[in-house]
């Protein structure tokens, strides 16, 4: 996420079920099986894990078994003791109890039960920077004398810079209106993504292979993370991995070389969206929800939604609407969208659109402000469309000033976009004298439209006029 541009919001499912969620994924729930399961007998280490004698009794506590019992025994009771869901009486002693946080899974609010599983992330996040250290045991053990971490081509703050900019990325495909429309991600796409410059046409073999090895830790580092609930994964296909071993044997069915399943999926869970939604703020970074403004004023619901993705910006408005009543929230919607500064445009843009989602109980707000030199347009428009009686003619003037206004607030939420050319267009075609009068209106935007649209008509002719209109309106601004 290098870009600095503000995140999408994110649409995030109610408290109450997204703690429901946390109690159910397997790593929180086993480490509150083995806290409840603690007694006066247990005993820890000085690290304040289990001791290798009480592991087989934590898994049969838990009803795991196989060769990774244990070790699905451990990182449990390590994620007990780091969320408090265990306390260490005494580290000489190595004794423990129930933490005061256990109760919180049972009686707390969904807020308490998320702040848990929330510290329950935390610590699989950073084990999950850490590579495995088995063979070096190993090597150890078998007389290759002390563990030489030095061998390890690991910088642990890099790993875990890694790790937060995949994650990051995953996040921003998850909530941006335009990623992918199930939130499901391949596992090259992703690590391609952290890997591949931007800017980069087509990738050399040293990226690629870059590319390839950090698929490789990310298909452990998901494996671990999926466990907390954080995501779902579909791993890399072992025969991929297989396939690259000298002698191999050959597949005993045909093999879709196209399927990119075979090379891992992954997608973030409505809990996993939460989890680092909350470390990105945790973090200092701008992570807007869909309903941060509903609590808010109008002027801080047009300022908030005016980089909102359009389906974003209408959820946002939906949810600030559905607490108030529909004329008063009409009347406060339209003072909030006055204005002549450089923001004024895109503020009634928003301001019509709001308007759009409420019923026929706004009508006395929009007759209200018929006279009104900056809304009397927008309110005639409103009318109009919900098929009001006498509804007064704009004049030629306000005609003027609402397409200048409209223009503008256009440019200021998209850009020089193919709609805004398309209108552009028609604009010049339905009225041939259009910038011989447009230069006059008594607009503080007139002349940055016209400009823009000199720069978008693609007819010469029309565009050498909309610029000398330009001209003329700046030349009136500064008499």
């Amino acid at each position: 996420m290098s870009d600095s541009s503000p995140l999408p919001p994110a649409r995030l499912h109610p408290e109450a079920e997204l703690a429901r969620d946390a109690l159910s994924t397997p790593l929180l729930s086993r480490a509150a099986r083995l806290a409840r399961w603690a007694g006066p007998d247990t005993r820890v280490d000085a690290g304040a894990g289990l001791v290798d004698e009480q592991l087989p009794a934590a898994a049969e506590a838990l009803g795991l078994s196989g060769e990774d019992a244990a070790a699905d025994a451990s990182e449990a009771w390590r994620v007990a003791v780091d969320t408090g869901l265990v306390e260490v009486l005494d580290e000489d002693a190595g004794t423990v109890t129930a933490g005061a946080d256990l109760a919180l899974l049972t009686g707390g609010a969904p807020q308490d039960v998320l702040a848990v599983w929330l510290g329950a992330l935390e610590t699989v996040v950073a084990d999950a920077s850490v590579p495995d250290l088995d063979d070096l045991v190993d090597a150890a053990e078998h007389g290759a004398g002390e563990i030489d971490l030095s061998s390890l081509d690991w910088a642990p703050e890099a790993e875990a810079e890694f790790l937060d900019g995949v994650l990051g990325n995953l996040y921003l495909l998850t909530v941006n209106e335009d990623g992918p429309g199930d939130g499901i991600v391949p596992l090259p796409a992703l690590a391609a993504s952290v890997i591949v410059p931007s800017d980069m046409g087509e990738p050399t073999n040293d990226i690629l292979e870059q590319v390839s090895d950090a698929m490789m830790r990310l298909d452990d580092q998901f494996r671990m993370l999926e466990p907390v609930g954080l995501v779902e994964y579909q791993p890399v296909d072992e025969s991929l991995m297989a396939d690259t071993e000298e002698g191999a044997e050959e597949p005993s069915a045909p093999v879709d070389e196209t399927d990119v399943s075979r090379y891992g999926m992954v997608r973030l869970t409505p809990l996993g969206l939460y989890g680092l939604r909350a470390r990105l703020l945790e973090a200092g970074v701008e992570a807007p929800a869909v309903g941060d403004l509903a609590d808010k004023g109008a002027d801080a619901l047009f300022d908030g939604t005016a980089t909102f993705p359009p389906a974003a910006a209408q959820a946002e408005t939906e949810q600030w609407l559905a607490h108030r009543d529909p004329l008063a929230a009409a009347r406060e919607l339209l003072a909030a969208a006055r204005g002549s500064d450089t923001g004024g445009p895109l503020r009634r843009l928003r301001c019509q659109q709001a308007l759009s989602l409420v019923g026929a109980q706004a009508e006395p707000a929009l007759r209200e402000v018929l006279d009104d030199p900056e809304l009397g347009g927008l309110a005639r428009v409103w009318l109009t469309e919900r098929g009001a009686l006498d509804v007064p003619p704009p004049s030629g003037d306000m005609v003027f000033w609402l397409t200048v206004d409209t223009i503008a607030a256009q440019l200021a939420a998209e850009g020089n976009s193919e709609e805004l050319r398309g209108l552009v267009e028609g604009l010049a075609q339905q009225h041939s004298g259009f910038f011989a009068t447009a230069w006059r209106v008594d607009h503080p935007a007139t002349a940055d439209v016209l400009e823009a649209m000199g720069r978008l008509h693609p007819d010469k002719k029309i565009a050498k006029e909309a610029r000398k209109a330009a001209f003329k309106a700046r030349s009136q601004q500064g008499s």
